[in-house]
């Protein structure tokens, strides 16, 4: 039996359920608990649902959570083998469009960080009337500009040029060992450099991403998303409608990648939003989910 099976036996123990909906395409898996008003949640890379498991007991008593595998991740795969570039925000905000619709839910709040923080924005201008709030951790949004590529920055995103070679997928799952070392790079040194955040998470995020093809369906996302990034960094890019939905962030002081004080554009593509800190790095709701579980009570508790 492997780390991940120990896993989502231990999750289902707990009263989470699992189960399969077909949507665009997909056929998308999620974790469901709780009960109250319904709320989705986005994960990022390199991650799935279970990244959320620390949020979703905190979060159980007050709220509905459903927290699905995102396109190419998880349990939920991909729609074709090999490199896709249909990947792309919109695309998967689409995939939670016609998910949610399944589920049954009309208005609903959402939270999502990283790859989900991209994917929240997508829904906010294609889907707003049917979300009551938005919430977002360490989040890339349009006005990182040209600072996202800065000379003493690259050091941070080489990995999303690599993950676009046709042959990348292959290498870093070669072996177990191979797969370990890259992604723990990450999720360690992404929490501050502290490899006690995912020390537990490790063997089973190592199992996740060696099934499924799953390695090549995380990397699908930069591929998808390398024409658009470009343009951030030329300043090319045409500015989007502002989101409208009432939007809250709360944002890592000591994230590497996604710097706090890049924040300072929110402004120009969020009409309605309010941002505050948490001294945490990239990973906020799993390096400190109390805080998060704080600070989304009392911005959805009146919605």
């Amino acid at each position: 039996m492997s780390a991940l099976d120990d896993a989502m036996r231990d999750a289902a123990a707990s009263g989470i359920r699992f189960d399969h909906v077909p949507a665009n395409g997909l056929n998308m898996h999620y974790a469901r608990v709780g009960q109250g008003a319904p709320l989705v949640l986005l994960h990022g890379w390199p991650e799935f649902w279970m990244v959320y498991r620390p949020l979703m007991d905190l979060l159980k008593n007050d709220f509905e959570l459903i927290v699905p595998d995102l396109r190419g991740c998880g349990f939920t795969g991909k729609p074709t083998s090999g490199p896709d570039a249909n990947a792309n925000a919109a695309t998967h905000a689409e995939d939670i469009a016609e998910f949610t619709r399944r589920l049954g839910l009309d208005r609903f709040g959402m939270v999502g960080g990283d790859l989900g923080a991209y994917v929240l924005q997508a829904f906010s201008q294609a889907h707003g009337d049917r979300l009551k709030g938005a919430f977002y951790f360490c989040t890339p949004y349009p006005g990182l500009g040209s600072r996202y590529g800065q000379p003493d920055h690259l050091i941070e995103v080489w990995y999303q040029y690599f993950q676009q070679l046709p042959w990348a997928a292959k290498l870093v799952g070669a072996s177990r060992e191979s797969c370990r070392l890259y992604m723990s790079h990450f999720l360690d040194h992404w929490s501050g450099d502290n490899p006690e955040v995912f020390a537990d998470m490790i063997e089973i995020y190592v199992d996740m991403f060696m099934r499924n093809d799953n390695i090549q369906g995380g990397f699908d996302w930069y591929l998808s998303s390398a024409a658009n990034r470009r343009k951030w960094l030329e300043g090319t890019l045409p500015p989007p409608p502002r989101i409208t939905v009432p939007s809250r962030f709360l944002w890592g002081r000591r994230d590497p990648l996604i710097r706090p004080e890049w924040s300072d554009r929110l402004g120009d593509y969020f009409a309605d939003f309010s941002i505050d800190f948490a001294d945490a790095g990239h990973f906020v709701h799993r390096e400190a989910p109390a805080v998060c579980a704080r600070e989304i009570k009392a911005f959805f508790g009146g919605r």
